[in-house]
């Protein structure tokens, strides 16, 4: 109220005189104070001041306007004067009727209204604002009292300015707006008053008569017949209507808030009327002139068309479809086509005068359209040429308008459309094609097929029409979508394009709007659209984009409904056709981007995925007789995302698990009626409240669920993600979990660390719930194979050996064949795989039964055998991958108890092997260095004694002696624990060091089969056989078909000589063997056979005549090699006892054969004296042994190698056929060996150290040495001066070192004989100190190859 107090001069005589009278006649009063008022405001009116000033407070509180007070109003409220005269300057005023009281009540506010509309005039915008906001306050409450003062100001005031009288008309405006009811006065003046004004020029122009033409549109509100039938009087007098005029009625066309409901109908009915009774005017030069006029009038803004030149396109649009001459119609709709195309509104609204017209004239209009279109200025258009002048841009977009102009056709003709489509949608294909391409022509295209595909879709009679033109449409559509920019979302034009096509695409089945697409272009259609949608960028990043824009689009919303658009086109399709194969078609779209790199991306797909799975959960639109099938890489896929980082993405595929379960158990309802009535058992209600915890709260697009159909909120969106995967995974069958475990198989491949270790938890999962009824195991175990490689995490890779330990349970044999096509060449990773399959102890019983099984499919290579390299690209034999898979799996710690369990099966299955490898010719592999070739020589098993030794585990020059216990590589050591299932590189093929190529020829199947053996014996405790045969190079022995025999007879009695005890489980394995349908085998068994006769263990298992029994069958054999020596081993002496004498009667005349001067004679008759001491068994002569012994030992320092060597292996010999019987007089013998066979060592002939080897040995198992093993070691691998300071401290009295300064022993007893110490103390001179190895000798290891 600023303006009132800056009123307060007055004097209070005047104000007495005024409220004198104001109380005698309060609207008299009003009136005269209104009256001699400035009608312009340049002066105050008195009467109006004096009545405003002192009542103000009053005044306030009737219209219930809250405002703040400043000082002066408390001053005036607190004056008893003021007050007095507000009420009375009588004291009877308290006596006044309520009736009065009341009337003066209205008499202030009216007061206060008038004073407040002359302030009106002001010329401060927050002032008039305030004002404005309490006019209307007070019409709120007393509407009638403002109107009538309003009323009364302008027909007291008509002078005004025009600009005061503008704020007037906004205010009455807004007066009238917030009434009830109009009384028909009310409406009648102000009716009036506002037609008097529209057509009124002022200096505010146009401004000024929508302000009156406004008014005229709020009295619409109260009765808006009235006011349409004076704008039709003035309309139809045969001059052009007056742009307010059109104004107005271009409002009541658009707003459809100013009539009621159904009232609108009568308009647009009211309308066509008078377009009709307008036809007329059309002939009528001056009134066309001036339509043309006003419709190529240049808009105040190009973005916003005025009501009155939109209601005017529309109009004329009605007048030409009410016009009956074509001739007519086509001249105008010609003329109107030859305007300005250049602005947007300009040609939405010729289009939409074209449409109307073609209502009724659709063939006319078609004509006219492609008249136009063949016109130059639009070949022009049409062929890009360069634009001359300013002239030539009205003609750059007509094309646009010409798409439009298709559109409003469609739409306005209706049912008169459908034989034209093909038609329309041809030359819009034209237009898309050879246009000049740019964003408006590409909205124009895009409404008017949104229009054409909207008409069509209203029609009913659609199904009738086959067009054949929406192949083409759906080109132009995609071309569309594939060039929009891929990191901009700035148009609707995705969500356009998007929601055309899910129109055009899935209509009903009997529909022949289109031949059906096929599975090619209904896949690019899909394709197109998600990666324009899925690929987008973040919405940050779109909002980015926009920063620069005037007026930057609300990101959020438009890729709302772009996505609403997406989920619309995949509801469609599904709805055309509800199978399983088109819901897979839709799902195998979105698994790329469910498996995508970037988050926003896979939220969107998942997002995708459960709003169609929650549509066909709630819709059942599904055939309930299609199997419910392909889904279990949908499940692997949700299920993996349901560990993905973005919590919305987790709580997405839950939601998503959790209606793809409803699905699944709806399908099963629907197609058993019998247990439709009742929901899972396992699975109960939802919280009560009836709200799932899972709703996104976005449930718009689905569709209601039939109440007949309607499932409980079942528990299933309370569990969490791995409850819910477990419970879909109950109704999968078994090729869906078959899906489902290569869908997590795959993802072991991802680069994404959480999809690697969520899809090893999904494939545990699943095997560990059904792995037992899976199928097609073997290609399971190959791709994890191939994934396995890539897998970087531990606990990941982990888990999925685990579910190769759990899938062996029950498919040990398919597994293992499939193992076997990728293990030759064996890599860590197949290692790893290798180990998982034996980790439970019955299993790796079941893969090694399963490799000897294998073993046995001994079938030759098809085509000739060569000496060349084998083609790369062709698989190895099964056989010869089990033969290398058995070699390999002796050093894995969770065989070690099954190989042991499995010696017998394994000895005889090697050594058959090794026969089979012969019997091929395959080519040897390359002569390499020994110390790679060997790689297992060093695993021998230590002594249980041996920790008892600590003084060796320290001695400092021997830091990296491999036979010492400390080696780090040993695996049967029980403080050297591993980690479970972590790769370790196999030992055959270890990985090449960087900077050293490997060798590229792979250990040929002879070498890997003789390898095994080895092993097989090194690992398995039976170290001293393989001792018998290394110390003695009998391993050569294997390698021809020819010395064959003689290595397995060697090692059958290297057992027996040992005392082996698996004697008996060998024999009772090969007595089967030699009924077996394989020569080879029988040949083994036999051979083995023939030399565990020498044992009394035999006797055990087979007695002496079962053994006659044994080899009489035998000489019926089919192999002379196995006749013959089954007549060896019958003419043993077991079966022949008289043989002993008249051996040892032979005994004396072969070693007089000892002196003969011929070399080769001598070698011969030790050889034999050899073999008759192994004849004797044990029945060995011990009274010649000690003239066997002197005779031998007499000749180690001969000059001849072959007698040095033959007479130290008859010596060794004699040791081994004398073991375990105390004969003195031997000992002594053998300790006067010590020392030649110490020197011999170093012998200038290999043979003779062999033997010096072997024989030094044998004495050292005779003598009961401690550390045996370490000494086999050390004869066998070591050279140089650590291996002689060793051997030289093994032997008994040998020289003490400080302690520390080398290897300590425990006190040995004194030498039996005096010659053994003086003998070792000249040798202790013969060597260099400990510490120095002598010039030009280097230190040698054993190669670390070979482990025990």
């Amino acid at each position: 109220m600023d303006g009132q107090h800056s009123e307060k001069s007055q004097s209070d005589t005047t104000a007495d005189r005024t409220s004198s009278a104001m109380s005698q006649n309060p609207r008299a009063a009003q009136r005269q104070a209104g009256t001699r008022g400035n009608p312009e405001g340049d002066a105050p009116c008195p009467a109006s001041h004096r009545i405003s000033s002192p009542i103000s407070r009053s005044m306030k509180d009737l219209s219930c306007m809250k405002v703040p007070q400043d000082p002066a109003h408390r001053d005036k409220q607190a004056h008893p004067t003021t007050i007095l005269l507000c009420k009375s300057r009588s004291s009877q005023a308290a006596l006044m009727p309520k009736e009065h009281k009341m009337f003066m009540e209205e008499a202030y506010n009216a007061a206060i209204c008038f004073k407040m509309l002359r302030d009106l005039n002001g010329s401060d915008p927050l002032h008039l604002k305030y004002i404005i906001k309490k006019i209307k306050g007070m019409a709120y409450r007393a509407p009638n009292l403002v109107l009538e003062t309003i009323h009364d100001y302008l027909v007291d005031n008509p002078e005004i300015s025009s600009r005061h009288k503008f704020r007037l008309f906004h205010v009455l405006e807004a007066v009238i707006e917030a009434s009830n009811s109009l009384e028909e006065a009310w409406q009648k003046s102000f009716m009036q008053l506002a037609l008097e004004n529209m057509t009124k020029s002022t200096e505010l122009e146009e401004v000024y008569q929508d302000a009156a033409s406004d008014v005229l549109l709020a009295i619409c509100r109260h009765s808006w017949r009235v006011v349409a039938q004076h704008l039709e009087t003035e309309v139809l007098t045969g001059v052009f209507p007056h742009r307010s005029l059109l104004y107005v009625m271009g409002i009541l066309t658009s707003n459809e808030a100013i009539f009621n409901e159904g009232e609108k109908a009568c308009w647009e009915e009211q309308l066509a009327q008078l377009a009709v009774k307008s036809v007329q005017f059309l002939n009528t030069d001056m009134w066309s002139k001036e339509l043309l006029s006003a419709l190529t009038k240049p808009d105040r803004t190009h973005q916003e068309q005025p009501p009155e030149k939109a209601f005017l396109f529309i109009y004329y649009g009605l007048i030409l479809q009410a016009e009956d001459n074509s001739t007519t119609v086509r001249t105008h709709l010609r003329t109107l086509l030859d305007t300005s195309h250049q602005w947007p509104k300009q040609r939405e609204g010729i289009a939409l005068t074209i449409g109307l017209a073609a209502a009724r004239h659709l063939d006319h209009v078609w004509a006219v359209l492609e008249q136009f279109g063949r016109s130059t200025p639009i070949k022009w258009s049409l062929h890009s040429f360069c634009l001359k002048n300013a002239e030539d841009l009205q003609w750059k977009w007509a094309s646009s308008t010409i798409l439009l102009s298709y559109g409003q056709m469609a739409v306005r003709a209706k049912a008169h459309i459908l034989p034209w489509v093909d038609n329309i949608l041809s030359r819009m294909v034209f237009y898309f094609h050879y246009s000049s391409w740019d964003e408006t022509l590409k909205q124009s295209f895009l409404s008017a097929v949104l229009m054409l595909v909207g008409a069509v879709s209203r029609n009913e009679g659609a199904h009738s029409y086959e067009f054949s033109q929406v192949s083409e449409l759906l080109d132009c559509l995609m071309v569309l979508m594939e060039k929009e920019p891929r990191d901009t979302l700035c148009t609707p034009t995705r969500q356009q394009t998007i929601h055309i096509i899910s129109n055009l695409c899935p209509l009903p089945p009997n529909s022949k709007l289109r031949p059906p697409l096929d599975l090619e272009k209904k896949s690019q259609l899909l394709s197109t659209c998600l990666h324009s949608v899925l690929a987008l960028p973040l919405l940050d990043v779109l909002e980015k984009h926009t920063c620069l824009f005037l007026e930057p689009p609300n990101i959020q919303t438009l890729y709302n409904k772009t996505s609403s658009a997406l989920d619309q086109l995949l509801q469609s399709f599904i709805m055309q056709s509800p199978t399983t194969d088109e819901l897979h078609l839709l799902l195998s779209h979105l698994y790329p981007w469910l498996a995508s790199e970037k988050a926003q991306e896979r939220q969107r797909a998942v997002d995708r995925s459960t709003a169609l799975l929650r549509f066909l959960s709630h819709s059942h639109s599904l055939d309930p007789k299609e199997d419910f099938r392909r889904i279990g890489q949908l499940v692997g896929m949700l299920g993996i995302l349901c560990q993905d980082p973005d919590r919305a993405i987790q709580q997405s595929s839950v939601e998503g698990l959790g209606h793809l379960y409803q699905l699944l158990i709806s399908q099963t309802a629907r197609a058993a009626p019998m247990v439709n009535a009742q929901a899972p058992k396992q699975l109960s209600p939802a919280s009560v409240d009836g709200a799932p915890v899972w709703s996104s709260g976005d449930q718009k697009t689905a569709p209601p669920t039939p109440p007949e159909m309607t499932f409980p909120k079942d528990r299933i969106f309370q569990l969490d993600s791995s409850q819910v995967i477990k419970e879909v995974m109950k109704h999968l069958t078994k090729a869906e979990l078959t899906d489902l475990i290569w869908t997590a198989i795959e993802g072991l491949g991802s680069a994404s660390p959480f999809r690697v270790q969520a899809a090893a938890d999904m494939l545990l999962t699943t095997i560990r719930e059904h792995g037992a009824k899976l199928e097609t195991v073997a290609n399971l175990g190959r791709a994890i194979h191939l994934q396995l490689c890539s897998v970087c995490i531990p606990q990941a890779k982990e888990k999925a050996l685990h579910a190769i330990t759990l899938l062996a349970q029950n498919h040990t044999p398919e597994l293992v064949a499939t193992f076997l096509d990728f293990s030759v060449p064996l890599d860590s990773h197949a290692f790893c795989l290798w180990r998982a399959l034996g980790a439970e102890q019955p299993v790796s019983r079941q893969v090694l039964a399963v490799l000897l099984a294998w073993l046995q499919e001994r079938a030759l290579p098809p085509g000739p055998r060569d000496s060349g390299p084998q083609p790369k690209d062709k698989p190895c034999p099964r056989s010869l991958a089990a033969m290398n898979m058995l070699h390999e799996l002796q050093f894995a710690r969770e065989f070690k108890k099954a190989v042991q369990e499995a010696f017998p099966q394994l000895l005889l299955a090697l050594l058959a092997q090794l026969h089979y490898t012969l019997e091929l010719h395959l080519p040897q592999e390359p002569h390499l260095p020994q110390e790679p070739l060997l790689p297992r020589e060093p695993h021998l098993p230590w002594e249980p004694h041996l920790p008892q030794e600590p003084h060796l585990l320290q001695e400092p020059h021997l830091p990296q002696e491999p036979h010492l216990p400390q080696e780090p590589h040993l695996p049967q050591e029980p403080h050297l624990p591993r980690e479970p299932y972590l790769p370790q590189e196999p030992r055959s093929a270890p990985e090449p060091q960087p900077g050293h190529e490997a060798p590229e020829a792979m250990p040929s199947p002879h070498s890997t089969s003789l390898e095994a053996l080895k092993s097989l014996l090194s690992t398995t405790g039976h170290w001293q056989d393989f001792a018998h045969l290394e110390l003695q190079g009998g391993w050569k022995l294997f390698s021809t078909i020819d010395t064959y025999p003689q290595g397995v007879s060697l090692l059958a009695r290297a057992m027996v000589q040992n005392h082996c005890k698996q004697i008996k489980a060998v024999t009772s394995q090969l007595l089967p063997n030699l009924q077996s349908k394989e020569a080879r085998e029988r040949k083994v068994a036999i051979l083995i056979l023939t030399e565990f006769l020498y044992s009394p263990t035999l006797l055990e298992v087979l007695p002496r005549q079962a053994a006659l029994i044994v080899l009489a069958r035998s000489l019926r054999d089919p192999s002379p090699e196995v006749r013959v020596l089954s007549l060896q081993g019958l003419g043993n002496i077991l079966f022949h006892p008289e043989k002993e004498s008249l051996l040892r009667r032979q005994l004396p005349p072969f070693l007089d054969g000892f002196f003969q001067n011929n070399e080769q004679v001598v070698v011969q008759v030790m050889g034999t004296v050899s073999d008759v001491l192994h004849r004797l068994g044990t029945h060995s002569a011990a009274a010649q042994s000690l003239g066997v012994a002197i005779n031998a030992r007499s000749f180690f320092d001969d000059e001849r190698d072959g007698i040095r060597a033959a007479a130290m292996a008859l010596f060794g010999d004699l040791v081994a056929a004398m073991a375990g019987k105390e004969l003195s007089s031997l000992r002594t013998q053998v300790h006067q060996s010590m020392v030649p066979l110490f020197l011999h060592l170093k012998d200038h002939c290999p043979g003779v150290v062999t033997q010096a080897k072997f024989t030094l040995y044998r004495c050292a198992v005779l003598l009961r040495w401690r550390l045996r093993h370490t000494l086999f070691c050390t004869l066998a691998w070591e050279r140089g001066l650590s291996a002689r300071h060793f051997l030289w401290t093994c032997l008994p009295g040998g020289v003490r070192h400080p302690p520390g300064a080398g290897p300590q022993l425990p006190a040995q007893p004194p030498p039996p004989h005096q010659d053994l110490g003086s003998a070792l103390h000249r040798l202790h001179h013969l060597l260099p100190p400990p510490g120095r190895v002598p010039d030009g000798e280097q230190r040698r290891h054993k190669p670390a190859v070979l482990h025990f």
